[in-house]
């Protein structure tokens, strides 16, 4: 027994450890499938867990079943401890974050950089204070370029930002698609967007965007966006939050409140060419000596627009011979719509500007515009009245109210990047605008129909002569506008029964062809102006019962035809500058019972004598509508018909007066132009205050002449002062010459004599021209000093007793100041009280050496 029982106790321990280990190969097939169905639901929690194994691939052999048996249950273990902590949380895996600044396609830009390098130092630096830019241009000047290039560089330099979000708006402006945008950007939980309203979901921006230092890159922005009901916090440059805005309207920047405006022009030549030419090709431009030549003068007819040169650039590429750029130029100048890409890539564009202006009387505005020649600079005097003949600005209660919204047209038009300023002289009242070549194209080509009625607008330029063939395809045609062209003499008078406007200035021709005015139905406007060899006025023109509005300035005309009286519904009839005018048909006048403006000037003497302006006044007056009159008096007589009828007192808003015997001038509330010329006995101009008028008059008694902008007065020896001008608080443009006894234009004591209470700070306010010509006793223009706060413009010349300028140290602070000119003598002699006066004033002196230097 004591034998035994070492071998029975060691058969036991034995028995024991085998068996603990036989359990793992017994137990093995089902704790397989346990860990297989474990791992299964950890797969549902993580797609990464790894395959179950499958069961035909069980070891034989015992050892190997012993091991992979000792290793499921660990496995088990680990498995259930997983599982344990997948339960406390929902998501295994999130997607990366998106880059604060998403990298945009963008091409080589050209001749951006000096707007670029203005728009990255402003959303760099804090100090400029600039927490919001706009970017403003005509259609495809390269606004959205330049936005593009400013993200790039945000993403290139990883300048500290948090977020840097790009919106294309587009119209209308929608708060819910800005709104998604962000969203889409700022990776907001969706179960707090979904089913949110517009405002909730504004809140829920607002409250990521208030911590994060961000930009906000707004493109195409049409009108006003409300960023605060976007969710947009308001934005400052100190914590920068910064926002860059695009848009074709200047009207949209100053909305949007932006701290600065920049215009997006076009291109400078250089870089325009260079542009062009990328887009033909090298391989293209050098494929013939005579190209580049001929490509010059198709990148010329882009006027530095970069999608016009794009797009025709494109268009020319592969285009290798001569003879093939010369008809592509011929296309493009006769029939730009006709040129491959601009009707779909170009005009089709630039056009949403014109569908976004807000009435059809505005589009029809601007279409009238393009009846002008390529580069024309037109007057807005001119224009407004052109627009009132049309009926443009109808529904107004005079043409005063006309005139005032022709002018918000122009400005809307300019601010909208569809007219360009033209170049205005400085010390000129007159006021030009001009269209570019590729917006007039369009807007002919919108006019057209789109291009589907050519004839519907009919414009030439220097056509030697239209033949008859020509004529006759306008029978559908609306507006006719014929510039330095001749029309053939025709067999029969032309049919135009749907022609509404005939424009046919700066003609040099003779006469029209025979009958050629007898078939124009419904014709409204009729300008032959600056036909300086038309001699003879077309009888027919007096059976045209419809007409508005008729031109005849600058014509060699010596008499109207008595059938003219045939024209009641005429408003406008203008006969400046008509020299060779003998006299007026009897009652011609006074028979335009529609009349409202009556134009009839000169600068020059005319051959109208005296006794015909008296019964032209006697029969203006007695026109029931008559609002506006622009005259020329050289008579006594017919200065003091002027002067006692309170009617013809309250329309004249041009008065030039040549009267050598006039000795005293009375002058009218509502004038707002005035020229007095070599009235050399008059001694004094004195105001016809009406008692009405005065009494409710907005205006103060020392304001009266509120509308009087203009004045210019020249060769009256015996005038000493202009004092009367304290009551002009409106004016803008005056000219002084060869007054020989004139000693003060204002004179501080003849004041108190008029017994009016000076407003001293409101004396030349508004003064942006004044010209001093040949006064040898003037010795003062103010007895204080002013601020001149709108002066852009001065000349003086052959004044020597003039040693003081009434200027103060704010004189050509305000930046508005732009030349002064005078001889240098009398300059280098001025007395100044205070020298910081000099220094400011110095930088615009120009020297001259004559009178007539020009005042460009």
């Amino acid at each position: 027994m004591d034998c035994v029982s070492p071998i029975l106790d060691v058969a036991t321990r034995l028995w024991d450890c085998t068996a603990k280990r036989a359990v793992y190969i017994r137990h093995l097939p089902r704790n397989l499938n346990s860990l297989s169905s474990a791992m299964e639901e950890l797969k549902n929690v993580s797609p990464s867990s790894p395959e179950e194994m499958p069961r035909n691939l069980l070891p034989r052999d015992c050892l190997t079943r012993y091991k992979l048996g000792k290793m499921v249950p660990e496995k088990m273990d680990a498995v259930a401890a997983l599982r344990s902590k997948a339960d406390q949380f929902h998501e295994v895996a999130v997607p990366l974050p998106s880059p604060p600044v998403i990298q945009r396609p963008l091409d080589k830009t050209v001749g951006q950089d000096l707007l670029f390098g203005m728009v990255w130092k402003w959303l760099q630096d804090d100090g400029e204070q600039v927490s919001s830019i706009g970017l403003y241009g005509m259609g495809g000047v390269g606004k959205t370029t330049l936005l593009n290039r400013n993200n790039n560089e945000l993403h290139k330099n990883r300048v500290e930002f948090d977020a840097v979000i790009w919106v294309t708006v587009s119209r209308p402006a929608n708060v819910e698609k800005v709104q998604q945008v962000l969203f889409n950007k700022l990776e907001i939980p969706k179960d707090k967007w979904d089913g949110r309203s517009e405002d909730e979901r504004a809140e829920e921006i607002f409250n990521v965007l208030k911590t994060k230092k961000f930009v906000l890159l707004l493109d195409d922005i049409w009108e006003w966006l409300d960023l605060s009901k976007v969710g947009i916090p308001p934005l400052n440059h100190q914590d920068k939050l910064k926002m860059v805005l695009t848009t074709r309207s200047k009207n949209v920047c100053q909305d949007m409140e932006v701290t600065e405006s920049i215009e997006v022009n076009c291109l400078p030549w250089e870089d325009a060419f260079a542009l062009f030419q990328t887009k033909v090709g090298a391989d293209t431009i050098n494929s013939h000596p005579d190209i580049p030549k001929l490509a010059e003068m198709v990148a010329k007819e882009c006027g530095g627009l970069p999608l016009a040169l794009i797009t025709i650039g494109r268009a020319m590429a592969g285009t290798k011979t001569p003879e093939e750029w010369e008809k592509k130029i011929q296309m493009l100048k006769n029939y730009p719509a006709k040129f491959p890409g601009m009707e779909n890539r170009l005009f089709s564009r630039l056009a949403f500007s014109y569908d976004s202006l807000p009435d059809e009387a505005i589009k029809s505005c601007f279409l009238y515009c393009s009846l002008f020649p390529e580069d024309y600079e037109i007057s807005h005097r001119n224009l407004i009245q052109l627009w009132i003949g049309e009926g443009f600005l109808d529904g107004y209660d005079n043409l005063q109210e006309a005139r005032n919204q022709g002018e918000e047209v122009i400005k809307s038009l300019q601010l909208a990047c569809l007219l360009e300023n033209g170049r205005s002289r400085l010390d000129k009242k007159d006021e030009y605008s001009k269209m570019h070549d590729v917006i007039r194209d369009m807007a002919l080509w919108l006019a057209r129909e789109n291009g589907k009625k050519k004839n519907k607008f009919v414009v030439k330029d220097g056509v030697e002569s239209i033949r008859a063939q020509e004529v006759e395809k306008w029978k559908e045609t609306q507006r006719i506008s014929l510039w330095n062209t001749n029309i053939e003499e025709l067999r029969e008078p032309p049919y135009f029964p749907n022609m509404e406007t005939f424009l046919a200035p700066r003609k040099f021709i003779r006469s029209f062809p025979n009958r050629f005015f007898t078939n124009m139905p419904i014709i409204r406007v009729l300008d032959l102006s600056n036909n300086f060899a038309l001699r003879e006025l077309p009888v027919e023109i007096g059976n045209l019962v419809t007409l508005q509005y008729l031109n005849l300035s600058d014509t060699k005309i010596k008499y109207l035809p008595v059938e003219l009286k045939n024209l009641k519904k005429l408003r406008c009839l203008i006969l400046n500058d008509m020299y060779f005018l003998k006299s007026l048909p009897s009652q011609m006048v006074s028979s335009l019972s529609s009349l409202q403006l009556f134009s009839m000037y000169s600068m020059e003497e005319q051959v109208f004598t005296g006794d015909d302006e008296r019964r032209l006044l006697e029969e203006l007056e007695q026109l029931e509508h008559v609002d506006d009159i622009y005259i020329h008096l050289t008579s006594v007589s017919s200065i003091q018909t002027l002067f006692n009828s309170h009617k013809l007192q309250r329309s004249t808003r041009c008065l030039l007066l040549f009267c050598e015997r006039m000795n005293l001038v009375q002058l009218s509330l509502y004038i707002e132009t005035l020229y007095i010329i070599d009235c050399v006995e008059l001694q004094d101009v004195k105001i016809n205050f009406e008692k009405e008028v005065v009494v409710y008059s907005k205006f103060p008694r020392h304001q009266c002449l509120n509308n009087l902008c203009d004045v210019k007065i020249d060769g009256c020896g015996k005038l000493l002062n202009l004092t009367w001008l304290i009551c002009a608080p409106s004016l803008q443009f005056l000219s002084v010459k060869f007054c020989e006894s004139m000693e003060k234009v204002i004179d501080d004591e003849r004041s108190e004599v008029l017994e009016i209470e000076v407003d001293h700070l409101g004396v030349f306010s508004r003064l942006k021209s004044l010209t001093l010509l040949c006064l040898p006793k003037l010795r003062s223009i103010h007895g204080r000093a002013l601020s001149f706060p709108s002066l852009r413009y001065i000349r003086v010349f052959a004044c020597p007793s003039l040693r003081k300028l009434p200027f103060d140290s704010n004189t050509g602070v305000g930046k508005k100041l732009e030349k002064i000119k005078g001889e240098q003598e009398w300059w280098d002699e001025l007395k100044w009280e205070d020298q910081t006066i000099m220094h400011n004033l110095t930088p615009y002196f120009q020297p001259i050496e004559h009178p007539w230097d020009s005042s460009h």
